[in-house]
């Protein structure tokens, strides 16, 4: 009778008729331009250990790292096509598929990280992830990259007077582009790395994050970092659509709910190591100007909103009620 009744209980797991949902066998591709150790890395690592862990080993994410899979417009048409189902990615490349995530790379929109998680983990957020279904995108949270700064091998940058006519390195990004523009350098879109490029001197300089210039050694490339924090660049952690519309309710939020903690755990690495990492490139001979002349870097962007690329009703009433909201 025992033994009977064990194996009714074998069988009865294993059509998941007791013990929750069994999943179902799956491995899901999610593409990284970055190398491991990096930013959008520690998420997807910790994503996938928590997927593992829920789904008792059933799905497993497989993580195509280095730019791979190509760069992150070309990692983004993918998981439109379902050939990739999911991608850590920066704001900016987002802007070619959707314009409303131009919102996010504002020029000096968020004043702290307290003020980007509370609008990007809120209703606004939420609308701007929401958007990027018409794209064939399903948005499930944000992770981060974090405040860009500026470094190039020419000269000490202090205010907008010293960036005339230095050719910087930004992203595929019409929003980053006109920043650049605005400021008076001649913004040069290249996908990531340009390790080679800045030592070759094709460009004079780049900017992003702390951990970028700490996890890709640019001291070795790079003379002087400006902390202008002019954007906050998020990552968007997102899944292709018509993937996602395959998967029952349950696994649905299986996978969002590991992601948002994985999201949220990586915010938290980030922010903590900021001090250490700028201690270091000082260390290492970055010359750093710490306190430019933000107002002067400001007035230069100001007129942006009024530019073509926010004439989109959509796109032009979403920067209102963000730029509305950071202002209570």
């Amino acid at each position: 009778m025992r033994r009977h009744m064990l194996l009714v209980m074998t069988v009865l797991l294993l059509l998941g008729l007791i013990g929750g949902p069994v999943q179902a066998a799956m491995t899901i591709k999610l593409g990284l331009v970055t190398k491991p150790g990096s930013a959008q890395n520690i998420v997807a690592d910790r994503f996938g250990e928590l997927v593992k862990e829920r789904s008792k080993g059933a799905i497993e994410v497989k993580v195509y790292h280095s730019a791979s899979l190509g760069n992150e417009t070309e990692i983004l048409q993918q998981i439109q096509m379902n050939t990739v189902q999911m991608g850590v990615i920066t704001s900016g490349p987002f802007d070619t598929f959707d314009p409303i995530v131009r919102v996010i790379d504002y020029p000096f929109l968020f004043k702290d990280n307290a003020q980007a998680d509370a609008i990007l983990d809120g209703p606004l957020g939420r609308e701007i992830l929401d958007s990027l279904e018409t794209s064939g995108f399903k948005g499930i949270c944000f992770s981060e990259n974090g405040f860009r700064h500026l470094t190039n091998s020419t000269q000490p940058v202090k205010g907008p007077e010293d960036i005339a006519g230095l050719k910087i390195r930004v992203m595929s990004s019409a929003m980053h582009q006109a920043i650049w523009q605005a400021l008076g350098a001649n913004p040069t879109p290249m996908p990531w790395p340009v390790y080679t490029e800045l030592e070759q001197r094709v460009i004079d300089g780049q900017e992003n994050p702390l951990w970028v210039m700490v996890e890709y050694k640019l001291w070795e490339v790079q003379k002087y970092l400006t902390l202008t924090g002019h954007v906050y660049s998020p990552h968007i952690d997102v899944a292709s659509l018509a993937w996602w519309k395959t998967l029952d309710a349950a696994t649905q939020e299986l996978l969002a709910t590991a992601m948002r903690e994985a999201a949220l755990y990586q915010r938290q690495q980030n922010r903590a190591g900021d001090a250490g990492r700028l201690a270091l490139l000082k260390e290492k001979g970055f010359a750093v100007e710490e306190h430019p002349d933000l107002e002067g870097l400001r007035a230069k962007v100001a007129g942006l909103k009024d530019l073509e690329m926010y004439r989109d009703p959509r796109v032009k009433a979403m920067l209102e009620k963000v730029l509305a909201a950071v202002q209570k």
